[in-house]
């Protein structure tokens, strides 16, 4: 259900694919805004506003072009407004207003009254305005954000901790940057669904979670699309499993990207199924599929695969965080898919749930990772901070099969601090609590305190020198023996090369003197055939070590002054991409995919 606008809503699709009610409201669109650099809104009752005196479209960030702003200097504070109304047929229900993601502190008001605190920019959260909203009534809803980048105490991933964008350093991204949607939800509605695929079981075991419950509740399964398929029946009790069995079971692979479309039914059960009486529908989906470890190679439903992955950065030229359509999150999937690669590595930010419903609907592989950068790792209110927005993070995707591995930190190379060494341990211990289905690379590229994949980044860009150090070992400095790092703990599981490359490549500046308007790593080829010899030689010289379980490619896009993507910032080609194909696509015979 959509608001009757004259103007088209932008990013009018469900937020939520694997949690979808009929009965929700997209708030996306123009509301009103201003600016608190004196942080002083609170003195001016701003929270009582019915209407600020500028328009921003939600749900871009107001450093961005898609908002109709695009300001891109600091921003500590800043206010939106806009007012809201239910139809009379939610009245028996809880009414909960969803934000996809705010950066980073958001306080929420209706009418002036405060309903909602969240603290955290990349996941979602909701308020309960049930009691406080009246259906057929015109209603102010406003919302107070602060953000700080350069505290040092919140996450920021890749956002610019200078005024302007340099090096991997990219435009921030301030307040509202995901959909805004109204649901309404029965009383004793589902408050969410764990989905634990079991391949050796051909089963699926589901948990449910409620926000309230009574006796005699049934949760009904719809497994398939078939409404002539028995369904299973279970008392619905929070947090205890239903066991789905699945007969002639097919599993969900790049190869066959298979999905188990699933119906959720609350049912009051108090007389017999046959009488059973529907209290809430929810429509999700699931993939079959496995994922471990076995000695030093990763096996995706029992088979070992080799990971031909690609660094994602997640950003657009006119949305900054946020893809302006749903279609952008599927091309950078298929542009990715086209130029050889089987998955990416989602870097420095946490993706739209958009984004991963389309890798599990074309079947491509991701590493779940945060926006670590930003927050200091030894800093105990930094910590407080990140350690649960990232236990939010798996909370939230951990139902995506195309994700198969998890990374809460990049580059934390702290070896002699004992806080962070404290962090990087409980981070890897209470992601495997959470989702011991998954591999974790606690820390990529260093500090192997606790992990389950050994990852690596080297950026040397004569693939000569590259293989003899890949060879030894080479990592920051030293070489290192194998069969010692794995007595003395130091490495763990297979070895990912999770960052290389990087080739700095800008036509514009190829024929120029001055080779330095942009940012990439190394030194720039001369020639484009040039880059094309350097990228197969580097590549290459993983594939053919059979101490190698993958790689991860730097990076899909260029991004602002970094130029060094497979395609250029406007997803435009920018090399023979049946040359990158061929290079990318090449895997070793050991690989099952």
């Amino acid at each position: 259900m959509n608001t009757p606008d004259t103007k088209p809503i932008p990013r009018p699709e469900h937020p939520r694919p694997q949690f979808q009610r009929d009965t929700w409201i997209n708030l996306n669109g123009q509301w009103t805004f201003a600016f608190d650099h004196g942080q002083s809104g609170h003195q001016a009752d701003w929270q009582l506003s019915t209407g600020f005196d500028r328009p921003i479209t939600v749900p871009f960030s107001p450093e961005s072009s898609c908002s109709g702003v695009g300001y891109t200097d600091f921003i500590r504070a800043m206010w939106y407004h806009r007012t809201v109304t239910v139809p009379d047929a939610w009245k028996d229900s809880r009414v909960l207003l969803h934000f996809g993601a705010v950066d980073y502190e958001a306080e929420v008001y209706l009418d002036g009254k405060s309903v909602g605190l969240h603290f955290g920019g990349t996941v979602g959260f909701a308020c309960d305005l049930t009691g406080r909203i009246r259906p057929g009534q015109e209603h102010h809803l406003v919302v107070r954000v602060w953000d700080d980048t350069r505290s040092g105490k919140q996450p920021g991933g890749k956002q610019c901790p200078h005024r302007q964008s340099r090096g991997c350093h990219y435009t921030r991204t301030t307040g509202i940057w995901q959909t805004v949607w109204l649901e309404a939800v029965h009383p004793l509605g589902l408050a969410g669904v764990d989905i634990t695929p079991d391949v050796d079981g051909s089963r699926f075991i589901i948990t449910p979670r409620t926000r309230a419950t009574c006796d005699g509740l049934v949760l009904q399964v719809q497994l398939g699309d078939r409404v002539d398929d028995e369904p299973f029946h279970a008392p619905l009790v929070d947090g205890v499993p239903v066991v789905v069995e699945v007969d002639d079971p097919r599993l969900w692979s790049p190869d066959d990207p298979h999905l188990y479309n699933l119906t959720l039914r609350v049912l009051d059960g108090n007389a017999t199924y046959d009488q059973e009486v529907e209290i809430d529908t929810v429509r999700t989906y699931a993939g079959l599929r496995k994922v471990h470890i076995e000695g030093d190679r990763i096996f995706l439903n029992n088979k070992p695969i080799f990971l031909r992955l690609v660094l994602d950065q997640g950003f657009y030229p006119d949305g900054i965080w946020t893809a302006p359509t749903d279609a952008a999150l599927r091309q950078d999937i298929e542009l990715s898919l086209a130029a050889g690669f089987n998955g990416a590595r989602l870097h420095q930010k946490v993706f739209e749930e958009r984004f991963h419903y389309w890798a599990d609907k074309l079947g491509y592989l991701t590493w779940g990772e945060s926006s670590s950068w930003g927050v200091n790792a030894w800093d105990a209110e930094g910590m407080r901070n990140f350690i649960p927005e990232w236990e939010a993070v798996v909370q939230r995707d951990r139902n995506h099969p195309s994700i198969i591995a998890w990374t809460p930190l990049n580059e934390s190379w702290h070896n002699d601090n004992t806080a962070h060494r404290r962090t990087v341990i409980e981070l890897y211990e209470r992601t495997r609590a959470m989702d011991p289905t998954r591999p974790v690379n606690t820390t990529s590229g260093g500090n192997w305190y606790r992990h389950d994949i050994t990852t690596l980044h080297n950026y040397h860009q004569d693939p000569h020198e590259f293989a003899e150090q890949l060879a030894s070992l080479h990592v920051h400095g030293k070489q290192h023996n194998r069969d010692a790092a794995v007595a003395a703990g130091l490495f763990r599981g297979p070895l990912v090369m999770d960052e290389y490359g990087g080739i700095k490549w800008n036509p514009a500046e190829a024929d120029g003197p001055d080779r330095s308007s942009s940012w990439g790593y190394g030194h720039t080829p001369q020639t484009i055939e040039a880059f094309h010899e350097r990228l197969a030689g580097l590549t290459r010289a993983i594939v053919e070590n059979h101490a190698w379980s993958g790689y991860c490619y730097t990076q899909l896009t260029d991004v602002e002054q970094e130029q060094n993507g497979i395609y250029f910032y406007d997803r435009s080609a920018k090399f023979d991409m049946a040359k990158v194909h061929a290079v990318f696509a090449d895997k070793p015979a050991w690989s099952a995919y």
